[in-house]
């Protein structure tokens, strides 16, 4: 599993800026091995992270690769004040069962094996 996560400073947001989030993640979820995403703010210093969720690093270039994604990196300093991205291969999760998680069935399939 692997997991990307991008972290950015919102800056000032158009109706562009809109269509082409909501494009993106419409993107991300039609692409087989897509397992989820969540997304965290930090009060504190105003950053967001959104983390989306892999099953293989294929999956993950998909997106990467889409037109729509690469139009938006493109643009992104009129929308941001600045950005972080870390791509991540997943070792291991676990949790108590209890949260839903994207990568829940990560942890299942890798305690089968």
């Amino acid at each position: 599993m692997y997991s990307s996560t991008f972290i950015f400073a919102a800056g000032n947001y158009d109706d562009e800026f809109h269509r082409l989030d909501q494009a993106i993640a419409a993107a991300a979820k039609s692409i087989p091995g897509y397992l989820g995403e969540e997304t965290w703010e930090n009060q504190a210093t105003g950053l967001i992270s959104n983390v989306y969720y892999w099953d293989s690093m294929e999956s993950l270039q998909a997106l990467m690769q889409h037109p729509t994604h690469l139009q938006a990196k493109a643009a992104q300093a009129k929308w941001l004040n600045g950005y972080q991205v870390i791509i991540s291969e997943v070792l291991r999760t676990y949790g108590d069962g209890r949260l839903a998680h994207p990568a829940s069935q990560f942890a299942k399939t890798r305690e089968a094996s």
